[in-house]
């Protein structure tokens, strides 16, 4: 057995976090099967799994820069790389608490990283989630983390690292049993908080990390059935929020402090962790557009997930919806329309589109057996055909639908219907995008030559299917020009899509232009957000 380390050290926090994911690998379904608060989702034990993922990765990049040095990186470098990557990584409630959890233990720990050290930084993560809930409850994880905090500063100043991490592990674990009692929810349910347990494995994970010896932790039984949904209250009959919207914020201090105030009118569930200018915030909403245009006033939010609640959440251990919608979408306005109509979207920044692992992982979330994607970009087919084969070896039926832009993805997710068949369904949607042409503008960059002809730095261009057809002086008049063309082979719908900076006038003006001059042509408007081009153009 290798000698207990006498202060968690680099190599030593390497480990924790090696074990921590391997430890919530096993019991990710155990604790997915007992989460019936805030929210009865099934997806606690995965959300910790995808957070502690992310700060062991974080933690191995470190080690991976320093594989041709004769050293091993420094110890402050390694628990701020743990705490950064849970940070950016957090998934749901428990998860974003986990992380600020880990955030307060590196503020103590990246000083060093001793017994005495340690007492702290558990006390320094415990009053900082508390601190970074809106609305604290007992008998969840905060309650897990305040007593194994307490127990670890009860240690004589003699007790060693081994001891104090063993310390707060038996406390964790008590007063985990004793959740049921604290919270009625899981007391009628009959299982022990699914935060809470995750937190044991993890601390179990640092006995072993200091101690050498694995620990256990046993995970309370399913439910056979909850007639209840979880909220940071007691469930009213409304049955709770009916989204999940989590994304990073790059924001001051200041703007964050309105935001909690802004999105805690908004929903429950409200946790807001970081610091130094980066933010992960998380919330149940009904209004996923308004908890996103909150965030895109206090600052730049990025990495928006915005997950659709099933429609029955009456069960703990809440089996897989039948059929669901994923969507690539280029701006946070058009993640809270998506998501409004039913599908789990991704948000695709400028410049930076998602990763197959991103699409697969919003498979996952949207927690369905047949799922159909939405890539919304021609640029992201061969990536989102990756996911999609990737899903499929879980066990996922998933249908990509090719759309190219994302008013063919709008056009596609209007004719959508759960209740028939999922091939009929997957051809009504191709059809359906496949009848919508789509066009964007936007500004060029530099002097350069296209098929409309050679293009100026600053000229507005008109895309119509990808291919530059009308080089304008202005947005207004190259917006028209565009609409024109498309509109001479006919149409039924125009869709317009304004960017972050387009007024509203714009639309108004576009719309009154379809109307005088093609009859029987139905407008609609919506705003993107923030997103590459100005304005986004679908006729169907």
């Amino acid at each position: 057995m290798p000698q207990s380390p006498d202060a968690l050290d680099a190599v030593a926090v390497r480990a924790w976090c090696s074990l921590a994911l391997e430890a919530l690998g096993r019991q990710r379904a155990a604790i997915d099967a007992i989460n019936v608060y805030p929210v009865a989702d099934g997806d606690t034990g995965t959300n910790l799994y995808f957070t502690v993922e992310s700060a062991a990765a974080a933690v191995e990049a470190v080690f991976a820069a320093h594989e041709t040095g004769p050293t091993v990186p420094a110890h402050a470098d390694v628990v701020r790389a743990m705490a950064h990557g849970a940070l950016i990584g957090a998934r749901g409630n428990s998860g974003t608490i986990l992380a600020q959890l880990l955030r307060g233990m590196a503020a103590v720990l990246s000083e060093a990283g001793d017994a005495d050290h340690l007492r702290t930084a558990l006390a320094e993560a415990a009053a900082a989630a508390r601190l970074a809930v809106a609305r604290p409850v007992e008998g969840t994880v905060l309650t897990v983390a305040t007593a194994a905090a307490e127990a670890a500063v009860a240690t004589g100043r003699d007790s060693g690292l081994e001891e104090v991490a063993e310390a707060a592990y038996e406390g964790a674990r008590a007063a985990l049993a004793a959740t049921p009692g604290q919270l009625p929810v899981l007391g009628r349910a009959g299982v022990v908080d699914a935060g809470g347990q995750g937190l044991v494995t993890v601390l179990g994970a640092l006995l072993e990390a200091v101690g050498g010896r694995a620990r256990g932790g046993a995970v309370g039984p399913a439910p056979e059935a909850l007639p209840l949904t979880g909220d940071c209250a007691e469930p009213g009959p409304d049955g709770g929020p009916a989204f999940e919207v989590i994304y990073l914020l790059e924001a001051s201090d200041d703007a964050v402090a309105r935001l909690r105030n802004r999105l805690d009118a908004l929903g429950d569930s409200l946790v807001v962790v970081g610091g130094d200018g980066l933010w992960n915030v998380h919330v149940h909403v009904d209004d996923a557009g308004a908890a996103v245009e909150a965030g895109v006033e206090a600052g730049r939010p990025y990495r928006i997930r915005i997950t659709h609640f099933a429609a029955d959440r009456g069960s703990a251990h809440r089996e897989p919806a039948q059929r669901a919608v994923v969507a690539v979408v280029p701006g946070d306005g058009l993640s809270g329309l998506c998501a409004e109509a039913g599908a789990t979207t991704v948000l695709a920044r400028p410049g930076e589109p998602p990763a197959s692992g991103e699409l697969v992982d919003a498979i996952r979330r949207a927690h369905a057996r047949e799922v159909v994607l939405l890539p919304n970009d021609a640029q992201l087919r061969h990536t989102a055909a990756a996911a999609a084969e990737q899903a499929r070896t879980e066990g996922i039926r998933v249908a990509l639908v090719p759309t190219r832009a994302a008013v063919q993805g709008i056009a596609a997710l209007a004719v959508h219907e759960p209740g028939r068949s999922f091939d009929e369904d997957v051809v009504a949607m191709t059809s359906a995008a496949g009848a919508t042409r789509y066009a964007e503008l936007a500004v060029a960059e530099r002097q350069s030559w296209t098929m409309a002809g050679i293009c100026q730095a600053g000229d507005v261009l008109g895309l119509i299917d990808g291919d530059v057809v009308v080089i304008g002086q202005d947005v207004p008049g190259t917006a028209r020009t565009v609409l024109d063309r498309m509109l001479s082979a006919g149409g039924e719908l125009v869709t317009l899509v304004l960017g972050e900076d387009v007024p509203d006038l714009l639309g108004d003006e576009l719309s009154e232009h379809v109307r005088e001059g093609y009859l029987a042509v139905d407008t609609v408007v919506y705003r993107g957000g923030r997103q590459a081009a100005p304005l986004l153009i679908g006729v169907e």
